[in-house]
C-alpha cells in the first residue's frame, strides 16, 4: 500500500502546486505570459495524452516495471528541475514529469488488481487509492503556500524526493501483475492517441484562457479526426493498444463518465473558490488553503468510510446520493450569499462527495474487466479524471468569468486601459480604482459565481438520474 499510495499522492498534487510558486518563478527567471502558461499546462497536457498508452505498455510488460520506472524518473527530472535558470528548462522538464507520472498512475491501480486478490482487502485498497487521488489534488495548493512561507521556488519540485525514495526501495518485492501475450506495442496507435489527446486538450486550454475561437476550434476538429483514425485502427488491430471491447461493460463507460463529470466538479470548483478567498474576501495564500482543511481532513475519513456502505447498498444508488450531495453544494452557492463560511462549507460537501464517489467507481472500473486488462481499464479512469480538469476549468470557470463580464457595471471615468484589465477579476484588483471599482468587480464576479453553481446544481441532478438507472442492477 505504502508503494502505491505515495506516487499517487505525489503525481496527484504535482498537478497543482506548482501554481502557488509561479509568481516567484516570473521575478526570477521573467517568462513571458505564453511560458509561464505553458509551465502549468505541459505537465497535464502530456499526462493526459500518454495515460493509455502508458497502462496498455504495463498489460503488456509488467506494470511493476513501469512503476519503478516512472518513480526513478519522476525524481530524477524533479531535481533537475529544482536547479533550472531558464523557463525553456521548466517548460521541458514538466513535460518530462508527465511522461513519467502517465507510468506511475495505471500501474499503482493495476498493482491493487493483482496484489489484494481478496475482495474486501482490494475494496479498502481501492477507496485508499481513490482518496488520494482526490486529496492530492486538493492538497497542492495547501502544500505550496507552507513551503513557499519558508524556502524559494525550487522547493516545490524537491517535494518529489521523500514521497519517491521509499517506493524506489520497496517496489522490486511487491507481486507484479500478469504480462498480456505479445511483446510489441503499435507505434501509430501510441502517435494517434497524443495527437488526438494534445489537440482536444489544447482545445479546452484555449477555451478557457481566450474563449472560444477559431484557433480553439480547429485544434478540437484536429482533435476528433486523430481521435476517430485512433479508434478505427483500434478495431482493426489484433492487438490494440486500447481494447474498445471494454467499453461493451455498461459499469466501466458509466464508471469513467462519473469520473469524469465528479473530478470535473471538484476542480471547477477551487478555480473559483480560490479566487473569491484570496481576491474577494482578501485572505492570503495559506490562510485561503487553511480553509479547504476541514474538507480535505473529511473527504479523507469519506473515501474510507464508503466502503462499508459499498457492501450493503447497490453501486446506483450509492454514486447517485454522492452526486446529490455534489448538487447540494453547488446550490449552497447558488442559494447562500457567497462568503468564507459557506464557501468552506460547500467544498466540504462536494469534497467528500468526489471522494466517496472515486472510491464507488474505481472499484467498479476494476471488477468490470479481466485482471489481464487492469492496466488499460485503470489508463482510460485516469485520463478521464485529466480530461475532467480541464473541462471544469474550462465549463465551470469560463461560464463563470462570462457572466461577470455580463453583469460588471464599471464606475464612470475608467481610462481605456483599466476597463480592459477589469474584464477579469485578477486584473481588476490590480487596478488602483478606489473601493467603487472594487465594490462592482466583486459583486460582479458573485453573481457569476451564483447563477452557475445554480446551472451546474441542477445539471448534476439530471446527471445524478442517469447514473442511477445506468448502474441499475450492477454488483460489485
Amino acid at each position: 500500500m505504502l508503494v502505491i499510495l505515495l506516487p499517487v499522492l505525489l503525481v496527484t498534487i504535482d498537478n497543482t502546486i506548482l501554481n502557488f510558486a509561479l509568481p516567484r518563478i516570473a521575478v526570477a527567471l521573467n517568462p513571458s505570459a505564453a511560458a509561464q502558461l505553458w509551465m502549468i499546462d505541459a505537465y497535464s497536457l502530456v499526462l493526459a495524452a500518454l495515460l493509455v498508452t502508458m497502462g496498455s505498455s504495463g498489460d503488456r510488460f509488467g506494470h511493476r516495471r513501469l512503476l519503478f520506472i516512472g518513480c526513478g524518473g519522476f525524481a530524477v527530472v524533479s531535481l533537475l528541475l529544482a536547479l533550472s535558470r531558464q523557463d525553456w528548462q521548466l517548460i521541458g522538464g514538466r513535460a518530462l514529469l508527465g511522461v513519467f507520472g502517465a507510468m506511475i498512475l495505471p500501474a499503482t491501480l493495476a498493482l491493487i488488481r493483482s496484489a489484494f486478490e481478496d475482495r474486501e482487502e482490494r475494496r479498502v485498497a481501492v477507496a485508499a487509492w481513490a482518496t488520494c487521488l482526490t486529496l492530492g489534488s486538493a492538497l497542492g495548493p495547501l502544500l505550496g503556500g507552507v513551503l513557499l512561507q519558508y524556502f524559494d521556488w525550487p522547493a516545490v519540485f524537491l517535494v518529489a524526493l521523500p514521497f519517491l525514495l521509499p517506493v524506489l526501495l520497496l517496489a522490486p518485492s511487491i507481486r507484479d501483475t500478469e504480462h498480456q501475450p505479445g511483446t510489441t506495442v503499435d507505434a501509430p496507435s501510441i502517435l494517434l492517441s497524443l495527437a488526438a489527446m494534445t489537440c482536444v486538450m489544447l482545445a479546452c486550454k484555449q477555451a478557457a484562457t481566450r474563449g472560444i475561437d477559431a484557433q480553439s476550434v480547429l485544434c478540437l476538429l484536429a482533435g476528433l479526426a486523430w481521435g476517430l483514425s485512433f479508434v478505427r485502427r483500434q478495431l482493426q488491430l489484433e492487438q490494440p493498444l486500447l481494447d474498445l471491447r471494454l467499453f461493451r461493460h455498461r459499469a466501466f463507460s458509466v464508471s469513467i463518465l462519473v469520473n469524469l463529470v465528479s473530478l470535473g466538479l471538484l476542480i471547477g470548483f477551487i478555480f473559483f473558490a480560490t479566487q473569491l478567498l484570496q481576491l474577494v474576501f482578501g485572505l492570503s495564500p495559506l490562510t485561503a488553503c487553511l480553509i479547504l482543511v476541514p474538507g480535505q481532513v473529511l473527504a479523507l475519513v469519506a473515501g474510507m468510510a464508503i466502503i462499508h456502505l459499498a457492501r450493503r447498498v447497490a453501486p446506483n444508488r450509492l454514486i447517485a446520493a454522492c452526486l446529490l450531495l455534489a448538487a447540494a453544494a453547488f446550490a449552497l452557492m447558488a442559494l447562500v450569499e457567497a462568503s468564507v463560511l459557506s464557501l468552506g462549507i460547500a467544498f466540504l460537501l462536494l469534497n467528500v462527495s468526489v471522494a466517496a464517489i472515486t472510491s464507488v467507481s474505481n472499484d467498479l472500473v476494476l471488477c468490470s474487466v479481466p485482471v489481464a486488462r487492469a492496466g488499460s481499464a485503470s489508463s482510460v479512469s485516469e485520463t478521464a479524471y485529466e480530461v475532467g480538469v480541464v473541462l471544469g476549468t474550462t465549463l465551470i470557470g469560463g461560464a463563470v468569468a462570462a457572466w461577470y463580464r455580463l453583469s460588471l457595471v464599471l464606475p464612470e471615468g475608467l481610462s481605456a486601459e483599466a476597463l480592459r484589465s477589469a474584464q477579469t477579476l485578477g486584473g481588476a484588483h490590480a487596478l488602483e480604482g478606489g473601493e467603487g471599482l472594487l465594490l462592482a468587480v466583486n459583486t460582479a464576479f458573485r453573481e457569476g459565481v451564483s447563477v452557475t453553481s445554480a446551472g451546474v446544481a441542477l445539471l448534476v441532478l439530471v446527471f445524478a438520474l442517469l447514473t442511477w438507472r445506468g448502474l441499475r442492477g450492477t454488483r460489485v
